[in-house]
């Protein structure tokens, strides 16, 4: 079974990243089971999304303890709290300008994979909205869900093209990046 965390802040898209991802894996036959957590109901206050994913039914109703990813859309959210839930071959995917080597002396035990999404979603007109090219590195780091699959979904919606390039740009940049330590 396959178990993701992804924390953001509201109204950075978490929710709605989490949301993809669950409709990606189960577009491919999976099983997935999707919940989230809000702190206050307000901008900027951290949020919580979880997933399962598995080939058979999922039947455990509990939180994630041990995840075997965490997408985090804000750096400053790498703390104590979302890191209890990593161990040293959970891959954490984030948001940051800072590179490989600086992640490896700020948090030296676990496997960090920076992407630069605001750099990225920038260039594809979305602003400052990070959600598709974070969710394509992950489907990189992860080898799953498929990249066309996960376009797809964006394409349906608001800003389909630019959703559905960022998040290609983010798949191609997290293969760039070397995961392993």
């Amino acid at each position: 079974m396959l178990q993701i965390v992804i924390q953001g802040r509201g109204g950075q898209g978490a929710q709605t990243a989490g949301n993809l991802l669950a409709r990606g894996f189960f577009a491919q036959g999976r099983q997935v089971q999707a919940f989230a957590s809000y702190g206050g109901a307000r901008r900027g206050t951290p949020v919580s999304s979880f997933l399962r994913v598995d080939d058979r039914p999922i039947r455990l109703r509990c939180d994630i303890e041990q995840a075997d990813a965490i997408l985090c859309f804000d750096a400053s959210l790498l703390q104590p709290p979302l890191l209890s839930r990593a161990t040293p071959d959970t891959i954490i995917v984030v948001n940051s300008v800072h590179s490989r080597a600086e992640w490896r002396e700020k948090l030296p035990a676990f496997r960090v994979l920076p992407v630069d999404a605001i750099a990225i979603s920038r260039a594809q007109g979305l602003g400052r909205i990070v959600n598709s090219a974070l969710l394509g590195a992950l489907a990189r780091a992860l080898d799953a869900p498929r990249l066309d699959g996960l376009c797809e979904l964006l394409l349906q919606g608001p800003l389909g093209e630019e959703n559905a390039a960022a998040c290609t740009v983010g798949y191609e940049v997290a293969g760039a990046e070397e995961i392993a330590q």
